[in-house]
Formats: structure tokens, C-alpha cells, sequence
């Protein structure tokens, strides 16, 4: 067994939420140069030259790339010789996101669902955590904005509506969020599983690097042909026409009951913030 301490966690996920809501990741960033080239829109293309400079101005003065900073999600890998000393895993991750929130002078958007009233520290965090083999443990710290996730739909399909089916409610979601979400958007396509398998797996692909390929051989044609026809819906950068609505899609396909089509469709705005560490 390998001894981590709770604190390197607290601290660790504290520098994790503050790297991303100040600096855009190098994928996202290249993924915005390649829009600049590919969009014909004058005004598209001046929008994504604004969120270049943007991107830029907030990793220069520590100001938050949006003002939306986001509902607190994490992911876990969990070592299964790994052994947390000092305090509880769940504990020491909301302290990290507490600091965060608190020294960053981040925005703190957690509330009550019904009456409103502010959590006042960004807690209580959303975690999801898995064991994994090994000692190690891999955090991932994602801030997701409220005006992506609102877009973000899930449908539990009848199998006959097939392949045709779960292209027209991706294209769809996109089509009815259009300027909402922020655009050009990363869109996180799950098919299969169950309800909420579905919907937890469309968020994990949002974490894959923009530009690379698709791990899954059956998987790769069909993402390259939503993505396409996202992009052929014309809704462009912040939802002002062209060529680049999507830096990318991403699409994973699981089994499924013999009943069911399960299809969930996360939508990221173009700030796409999460960072990782590994202890």
C-alpha cells in the first residue's frame, strides 16, 4: 500500500480548478487557430480571433476566462493500493475546491435548487470516483459552466430509430442551443449503456483531447460524420453564422439492454477548462 496524504489531495485539486479557469488548454487553443483558418464568416472569424485574445488576457492577469467559473466537477482514478491517510478522500477534494474558489476569487455559482440561497464556497462538488489498478491516483478537475450543461440533453431512444435516429437528436440539440452555449462548442455524443451511464460517459469524452482520433475503429467514422454535420448547420461562432460551430465531436458506443437506445449529448461551451494530475 502506497500512503497518500489528504492534504497533497486538498492542494492538489486547489491548483488543478485554478490552472483551468485561467489557462486554456493547448489542444483548445490549437483547435481555435485551425477554426481561424477553416471559417469563412468575416464575423466568425473575428469572433474567434476575440476568444484567442481573451484566452490570452486571462492567462496573462490571472482573470477568470469566463465569469461563469463553473459547478465543481471531478473525476478520480483511484489506485486500489492506494491509501488516503490524514482525512477522507470526498473531504479533502471539496477543501481543495473550497480554496480554489475562495483564493482565486472565482465565482461561486452553487445554490440550493429550490430556494436559491448560495452554498457561499462552490461546495458541495460533484466526484466521481473509480478504482483503478495501481497506487496512484489521477484527479481530473472540471469547472462546467452552466450555460453548456443547460443544453445538454438525454434520450432514451427505441432501438429501430438506429444509427439515423441518434444523428438527427445530436444535430437537433445542437441545432435548438445554437447561440447558448457559447459556440464553437466541444460536443460529447454517448450511445448506449443506460440513463445514466449515458450521460456520465458523453461528459468523460469532453476530456479527450481535441484533434486526436478516436480510440474505437467503429466509433471513428461515425464521430468524423456528426462532427461534419454539426458544422454543416451553419450556426457558427457565438451563434452568428459560419463554418466552425464545433471544435469537435466526440463519441463513445457502449452495449445496451435489448429494449433500450439510450443517447446522451453533452454540450461544452469553446472555454473547454479541465486539468489533471496524477499522485
Amino acid at each position: 500500500m502506497r500512503d497518500i496524504p489528504s492534504d497533497q489531495i486538498t492542494r492538489t485539486v486547489k491548483e488543478l480548478f485554478l490552472k483551468a479557469c485561467f489557462e486554456l488548454g493547448r489542444d483548445v487553443l490549437d483547435a481555435f487557430h485551425k477554426g481561424l483558418e477553416d471559417e469563412e464568416s468575416p464575423v466568425g472569424r473575428e469572433v474567434i480571433g476575440r476568444l484567442l485574445e481573451n484566452a490570452r488576457l486571462a492567462g496573462e492577469t490571472r482573470i477568470p476566462l469566463c465569469q461563469d467559473t463553473g459547478l465543481g466537477i471531478v473525476f478520480v482514478e483511484l489506485g486500489q493500493d492506494a491509501h488516503v491517510v490524514g482525512g477522507g478522500l470526498r473531504t479533502a477534494i471539496e477543501e481543495g475546491v473550497r480554496q480554489a474558489y475562495r483564493e482565486g476569487h472565482l465565482r461561486k455559482s452553487v445554490c440550493h435548487p429550490l430556494t436559491r440561497a448560495n452554498t457561499g464556497d462552490n461546495t458541495p462538488a460533484v466526484i466521481h470516483i473509480d478504482v483503478a489498478p495501481g497506487d496512484r491516483v489521477r484527479i481530473t478537475a472540471v469547472p462546467k459552466g452552466g450555460g453548456s450543461e443547460n443544453m445538454s440533453r438525454v434520450f432514451l431512444l427505441k432501438p429501430a430509430d438506429g444509427w439515423e435516429g441518434i444523428k438527427a437528436r445530436v444535430l437537433e440539440t445542437v441545432s435548438e442551443a445554437g447561440p447558448n452555449p457559447c459556440p464553437p462548442i466541444i460536443v460529447g455524443v454517448a450511445v448506449g449503456g443506460s440513463f445514466e451511464l449515458a450521460a456520465l460517459e458523453a461528459k468523460k469524452t469532453l476530456l479527450r483531447p481535441l484533434g486526436s482520433p478516436n480510440p474505437d475503429p467503429e466509433a471513428a467514422p461515425l464521430e468524423k460524420e456528426l462532427f461534419e454535420a454539426v458544422n454543416d448547420l451553419g450556426v457558427g461562432p457565438m451563434g452568428l453564422g459560419g463554418r466552425v460551430t464545433a471544435l469537435g465531436l466526440h463519441l463513445k458506443i457502449m452495449p445496451c439492454h435489448i429494449a433500450s437506445l439510450p443517447l446522451a449529448v453533452n454540450i461544452q461551451c469553446h472555454s473547454a477548462r479541465h486539468e489533471e494530475a496524477v499522485l
